[in-house]
């Protein structure tokens, strides 16, 4: 399946590691590394994984991860770092992931797959569901019984309280589509629409446990500084801590 955001990753290239939102990376891993419990040995799937900063980080404290992500841009890029560590990279779309009960933890952030639906053909029904389902049905399939994932969404609260001139936000599906340009490396810019769907804690907790995840918490966050914040208005993103029930 085609996805919008492939063009974007392909012309970005590594650039996309220019982004502020991209710069925490150790402090992001080191609160799901305690989070989800991981250790040396234990397998992660990072859906969307974008150039694979995750990744890479995770498989230098000797967890064995895995990055999926739909641009081939991106997952040539992250190869270019793997050096021997026990980081792999494949290229695919998180809406039809087929891994069954192969990983300890999974992790999908700043928007790298889930919210990120846009136009396509999952953007077909009214309430704006089937993508997002779709990601968090594969995330349950490919934990193994009592594995665990946190997964980042960005906030409808604050989204609309902070609405920008070029923002347009749609109450109806709670997506909002920013018209902006993004940059290659050597500076060339390249008209850009972005389409993120926007959620709030009870929408989280009710798509994801209609997926099959059991919801752990849910914290107010942002990229760099994850904490166990109380939901509010202040931050961007939720961070959804959850996991898929261990076999009786």
């Amino acid at each position: 399946m085609s996805h919008w955001f492939e063009a974007l990753a392909d012309h970005m290239g590594p650039a996309y590691l220019r982004y502020s939102f991209t710069m925490g990376t150790e402090q992001e891993v080191d609160f799901l590394v305690e989070l989800l419990g991981l250790e040396a040995g234990m397998r992660v799937l990072d859906v969307g994984c974008g150039p694979g900063r995750h990744v890479l980080s995770l498989a230098r404290r000797g967890i064995e991860s895995v990055g999926l992500d739909v641009s081939q841009r991106f997952i040539d890029v992250a190869n270019e770092h793997t050096d021997g560590l026990p980081a792999s990279f494949v290229r695919g779309d998180a809406r039809a992931m087929t891994f069954d009960s192969e990983f300890d933890a999974a992790i999908s952030l700043c928007q790298g797959a889930f919210g990120l639906g846009g136009p396509g053909p999952f953007a077909g029904d009214p309430q704006n569901l089937s993508s997002d389902s779709a990601v968090l049905e594969g995330i349950h399939r490919a934990l193994r019984p009592g594995g665990s994932v946190a997964l980042t969404a960005f906030s409808s609260y604050f989204q609309v309280r902070w609405l920008e001139e070029q923002d347009q936000f749609d109450a109806a599906t709670a997506v909002n589509h920013e018209t902006t340009e993004v940059r290659d490396g050597g500076g060339t810019s390249i008209a850009a629409d972005l389409w993120t769907t926007c959620y709030t804690p009870r929408e989280l907790t009710m798509l994801a446990e209609r997926c099959g995840l059991d919801v752990r918490d849910i914290w107010s966050v942002t990229p760099g500084a994850y904490s166990r914040n109380p939901p509010n208005l202040e931050l961007p993103e939720f961070l959804v801590f959850a996991a898929r029930q261990a076999t009786p």
